[in-house]
């Protein structure tokens, strides 16, 4: 009794203090769950109409993009099969020169469809919440990292105050009554429907903490057996017996041999090499909706010398149980992992881990007012 007393104390406290964040993060990850399929339906430049004849290679497209926006670094030019417009990525991110484009372009023959600033789309707005808190990235990864932390506290603490003391109240816990009172309705919401989802939400809340702390990451593929490094790099183009070749020509011959090797693939994406001792990185997903089995290459800048990688990152049929769980991670916070209907009930979880917070102030707004009495 006194155990469950503490408990409850701290469920109180410490929902009172993360609830507004808890909110956020929830009700923004219920805006994004459905972003792909909505931008599919309202943006009309992100397909074509499919020719007979070869896509332009990169150099080409990038070529084109770079007159839209001279003063930009190209990151990337990615390939979204037969019937979808090819992106030319621009993206830079330091305090003094952030951004982040996307020109859209016909593949076929190069005509632009939409040059878009994405620090005004929507979604992206939508995620920086999710993410940030639209704080700056330092301040507000931290915010909600441990918001989400508290909130798996939370979903754990209000198990142990749910659980019903003799058997006469177990059928109580489970159905929420109709013909009682708001204040009675509220408090079953809160509690039975929180606890028939709570074992869901907290996936989604642990798989959302292994982007916000990297010692929960680390933990979580070191149990998983987890041998590689979990940071992302591009491997050093160092090979002194190569013979220079240019960025041009090297983004094409990667193209070139992603596609061969791949026949295919439904998505190419190739790197723009960031320095002169970068290397131009590819990245091809034969399979469209699974993206945690993407193939990672990397390719001297000069040799074309293909280079290996010993992060997680690397080639799909390489990666252990571990490494899939990493990868996996995103697909599985976000419901992707199986398919539509996973993202329907990543909605449906959203609303109702925003609910909690809300559901529960009025649980202790109605007390104190009681308390008064």
């Amino acid at each position: 009794m006194i155990v469950k007393k503490a408990v409850g104390k701290l469920h109180l406290w410490l929902g009172m203090t993360s609830g507004l964040l808890v909110f956020i993060i929830s009700i923004t990850g219920a805006l994004y769950a459905f972003q792909e399929e909505i931008q599919d339906y309202t943006q009309g430049y992100r397909f074509v109409e499919v020719r007979k004849h070869e896509m332009l290679a990169p150099s080409r497209l990038k070529e084109i993009a770079v007159k839209a926006l001279p003063e930009k670094h190209v990151h990337a030019v990615a390939y979204f099969g037969k019937t979808r417009s090819a992106q030319v990525i621009f993206f830079h991110y330091e305090p003094s020169n952030q951004y982040y484009d996307i020109v859209f372009l016909n593949p076929y023959d190069g005509q632009v469809l939409k040059v878009k600033d994405m620090d005004t789309d929507f979604f992206r707005w939508v995620l920086m919440g999710h993410f940030y808190l639209w704080l700056p990235p330092d301040i507000g990864q931290a915010l909600t990292a441990s918001a989400t932390l508290i909130f798996v506290f939370m979903l754990l603490s209000g198990i142990v105050l749910w659980w019903p003391r003799n058997k006469n109240a177990v059928k109580q816990r489970f159905s929420i009554k109709s013909r009682v009172s708001w204040k009675r309705r509220n408090y079953d919401l809160h509690n039975v429907i929180g606890f028939y989802a709570c074992l869901f939400v907290l996936v989604l809340a642990l798989t959302g903490l292994v982007w916000g702390f990297q010692w929960f990451a680390k933990g979580v593929y070191a149990v998983a057996g987890g041998e590689k490094s979990l940071t992302y790099y591009d491997p050093v183009s160092v090979d002194s017996n190569a013979v220079d070749s240019t960025e041009k020509i090297a983004m094409d011959e990667v193209w070139f041999r992603m596609r061969k090797l791949y026949p295919q693939a439904n998505e190419i994406e190739v790197h723009s090499p960031e320095t002169d001792s970068s290397s131009i990185a590819a990245n091809v997903n034969e399979l469209e909706g699974k993206h945690w089995k993407m193939n990672y290459h990397y390719f001297d800048q000069y040799s074309l010398k293909e280079l290996p990688v010993d992060h997680v990152y690397g080639k799909f049929k390489d990666a252990q149980f571990a490494d899939k769980l990493m990868r996996m991670n995103y697909y599985i916070h976000v419901g992707s992992i199986f398919g539509f209907p996973g993202k329907c009930l990543a909605f449906l979880l959203s609303l109702i881990a925003a609910s909690l917070p809300l559901t529960g102030f009025y649980i202790w707004c109605g007390r104190k007012k009681k308390s008064r009495q």
